[in-house]
């Protein structure tokens, strides 16, 4: 239990910024589903939907929600599974 006024200050903030990392993760994962069921349904729209994952994970990079060689891991998978489903 927080004792000082600035203990319980910071509990208050890490819940807000768990919350809100929490929906940006969320979008993100979302996003990369999305983007490998486009790919596997041959959907013409797959090429919007990478680069708004991209997007996602430069974002999620930047806000350090996820670890910069993450995000570019998975940018490299997703070129590798539209490339190979070609």
């Amino acid at each position: 239990m927080a004792l000082s006024n600035q203990a319980k200050k910071r509990v208050r903030q890490n819940k807000k910024s768990e919350d809100h990392n929490r929906t940006l993760r969320s979008r993100l994962s979302r996003s990369i589903r999305l983007v490998f069921q486009a790919i596997d349904d041959k959907d013409e729209k797959a090429n919007d939907l990478i680069k708004d994952a991209q997007s996602n994970l430069d974002r999620a990079a930047k806000k350090n929600i996820i670890h910069k060689n993450k995000a570019a891991r998975t940018k490299s998978r997703i070129d590798k599974y539209l490339n190979k489903s070609k």
